[in-house]
């Protein structure tokens, strides 16, 4: 199947409309490479593309297709243009923040959008097979998360379960945020994000070795909880 071509005054032309005016597969259309579907976009087409959801979103226009006549094709593989390393809070659904539909975004999620070696096996997985050319970690505004390893560090707080198990890799970034001074939760959110993007770009060759070679691109964001505004860390 060919590529669906589409200028942009018309997607967001057809976004203003509904869901219903747009046509199907308008946003996602795999390129068949060695029998296995990959996105025609390269990693800065990817960044760009999240830019302009996100600008959708926060102007309230987003939309997400559904379908029998979307969704049956995907059956058949998906083609994401995109991984996404987000926190499992309610509010940041990757889907709707970027105005993505089915099969667009592969998505890694746990409190805190850190990395364990089963998330970066599902990153690996997105980058090696499916041919992803961009892995975007997205961190949040007012992070439960976060706060809660603020305060394993400033009141020794403890918690139940795995509950501490899962803070305990934001920590670092809470000491160096405490350090450098200011907002202690806005900038251990950014020292997370910045943490785990230098931890995916020094990990196993599997993703290190194309970003190296400029066929993946790594970055960092930030999702603002009052605005609905993603700002990028390059």
């Amino acid at each position: 199947m060919p590529p669906l071509k589409m200028s942009r005054r018309r997607l967001f032309g057809a976004l203003a409309g509904g869901c219903a005016s747009l046509p199907a597969l308008a946003f996602s259309a795999p390129v068949a490479a060695a029998g296995v579907p990959k996105t025609g976009l390269g990693p800065g087409e990817a960044l760009a593309r999240l830019k302009e959801g996100n600008a959708v979103f926060v102007k309230g226009g987003a939309c997400v297709p559904a379908g029998g006549e979307r969704i049956a094709p995907l059956a058949a593989g998906q083609a994401p243009f995109a991984a996404i390393v987000g926190c499992s809070d309610s509010r940041t659904p990757p889907e709707l923040v970027f105005n993505t539909g089915l099969g667009e975004l592969f998505i890694v999620r746990v409190a805190g959008n850190t990395v364990d070696r089963a998330g970066r096996g599902s990153l690996e997985y997105a980058v090696v097979v499916l041919g992803v050319p961009l892995v975007v970690v997205l961190g949040h505004s007012g992070c439960g998360a976060v706060e809660a390893a603020v305060k394993i560090v400033t009141e020794k707080a403890s918690y139940p379960g795995a509950i501490g198990d899962m803070v305990q890799p934001i920590v670092p970034a809470v000491r160096k945020a405490r350090t450098a001074g200011g907002d202690l939760v806005a900038g251990s959110v950014r020292g997370n994000v910045v943490d785990t993007v230098d931890q995916l770009k020094r990990s196993e060759k599997t993703l290190s070795d194309p970003f190296r070679a400029g066929k993946l691109q790594i970055v960092g964001g930030i999702y603002d909880l009052a605005t609905g505004a993603v700002a990028f860390i390059a």
